[in-house]
């Protein structure tokens, strides 16, 4: 039997109106409950629109998508009390004037009691290390601290399911190291389908997809992709430069966890500086 908090597509396909050729076409691979996935590839590649059909804003032209065993096209609702969606930009997902109002925004939709949501409104601030921040007006934050009001939000409602459609783009590094920090730390707590363009933050997900023209082209281990240069050049996949450094070092990809565990090894394996004359 299926496990039935993953995420299941069988043949996927699907075209946009009057676009001649489809977005996604035979696409299918499983995400088991607990699962980081990344998903990479160029623009266009079809990362997107699988998304979408994932959460049910599109409905699949063939095959089928279960996500905890539910359609999303003919059970919305249950799908959509499983999974959480956070999009590139901050700015779109914040609702209200202060931060524990937009954190309870979607929990009053649904009529959540108002001791049950104020618990859940609490833990999910603290989750993502914004406690004090809770009568904090979201202009005034920082664009990684924004994403993390947006996070937190989806965790108040407790999904079981988080899609991420490319969430630090609109970031910068610090901002960045925020949100991916605070993503780790859900990891195995929640099943996790990452899309990003920068490989450098998926070389500890436990696999990653490779979408080509609207094909699943590969479904790799990050140490697999990163020493697979036919691989990257076919999809036109770029080595960040820690890791275009390394293998110019000669460094083996061994399964790198971090980029900050890659720069200890080139030092350490790096020749020792000349002492200052």
């Amino acid at each position: 039997m299926p496990d039935p908090a993953s995420i299941s597509c069988e043949d996927l396909s699907y075209a946009y109106p009057g676009e001649a050729e489809p977005a996604l076409s035979g696409v299918g691979f499983e995400v088991r409950a607990g699962e980081y996935v990344g998903v990479v590839g160029p623009n266009g590649g079809g990362k997107s629109t699988l998304l979408r059909l994932l959460n049910g804003l599109l409905a699949a032209g063939s095959g089928t998508v279960r996500i905890a065993g539910h359609d999303p096209t003919t059970e919305p609702f249950e799908v959509r009390q499983r999974v959480g969606m956070l999009f590139q930009n901050p700015e779109n997902g914040l609702v209200a004037p202060f931060v524990e109002d937009d954190v309870a925004f979607g929990l009053e939709n649904l009529g959540v009691p108002r001791g049950e949501m104020r618990a859940r409104v609490r833990g999910a601030i603290e989750a993502v290390g914004l406690a004090g921040y809770e009568r904090r007006e979201p202009h005034t934050l920082s664009g990684g601290e924004k994403q993390r009001v947006a996070l937190a939000g989806l965790l108040a409602l407790e999904p079981e399911i988080l899609l991420l459609d490319e969430p630090t783009s609109m970031l910068d590094a610090a901002g960045r190291r925020e949100v991916l920090d605070r993503l780790r730390g859900l990891r195995r707590e929640k099943t996790i389908l990452h899309v990003t363009h920068h490989l450098e933050e998926l070389l500890d997900a436990d696999r990653i997809l490779v979408m080509n023209g609207g094909e699943l082209v590969a479904d790799v281990y990050p140490a697999q992709l990163i020493s697979d240069p036919d691989l990257l050049a076919r999809n036109y996949l770029v080595l960040p430069p820690l890791l275009r450094l390394a293998s110019g070092l000669g460094l083996e990809a061994k399964k790198p966890r971090t980029p900050e565990d890659l720069a200890r090894e080139i030092q350490h394996r790096s020749p020792r500086r000349t002492e200052a004359r």
